[in-house]
């Protein structure tokens, strides 16, 4: 055993993490913003380190510790890469979807109003839409994450996509009212 790695193991999880964080951060952050620019890169790093604190005790010893960083970060971005596009999948979707008033409504209107739906509804229709619309699992997938059967997620999933759509056409409609006071006949 080296004379670092005994150190090391002497030292508190707090101290190890603190010096690992303090000699590691400002090329994580670089990497992560070199991929994904800086909007997204604090929080990514943030990702990398919060990893990096779980798994504190399974990291391997020394140098490769910094390579472990960065293959961390390697798939943080690459989460962040699909998260991207799945966020642009479901915009093309909704705009494929959904029919536009005449021209007066704005694709990102019907984001908001979606998201705005979404938030409406219970947190357990709310996350199978999430797992399969957003996430993409399949119904097999989501069962096992929600721990129930996969005919059950069959039909909470159609509930939940039918409350949805009620919810955006209530919140569409009540756009709709609101536009056709404000103008003037």
């Amino acid at each position: 055993m080296s004379e670092r790695s005994a150190l090391e193991l002497t030292e508190s999880p707090g101290l190890r993490f603190d010096h690992l964080f303090e000699s590691n951060y400002n090329a994580i952050y670089r990497y992560c913003a070199r991929r994904l620019g800086r909007s997204d890169a604090e929080d990514a790093a943030a990702d990398v380190f919060t990893v990096a604190w779980r798994r504190l005790d399974d990291m391997p010893e020394g140098d490769a510790r910094r390579a472990w960083l960065f293959g961390v970060a390697h798939r943080v971005v690459g989460g962040q890469y699909r998260s991207r596009e799945r966020r642009s999948r479901l915009s093309t979707r909704l705009e494929q979807t959904t029919q536009l008033n005449d021209g007066e409504r704005e694709p990102a209107d019907d984001i908001d109003t979606l998201l705005t739906a979404l938030d409406g509804l219970s947190r357990t229709d709310q996350e199978m839409l999430r797992l399969s619309s957003w996430d993409g699992l399949t119904r097999s997938e989501i069962a096992h994450v929600l721990g129930i059967k996969e005919n059950a997620v069959d039909q909470r999933l159609h509930r939940a996509r039918s409350r949805l759509k009620l919810r955006f056409d209530h919140l569409n409609n009540e756009a709709s009212s609101l536009t056709q006071k404000e103008t003037p006949a």
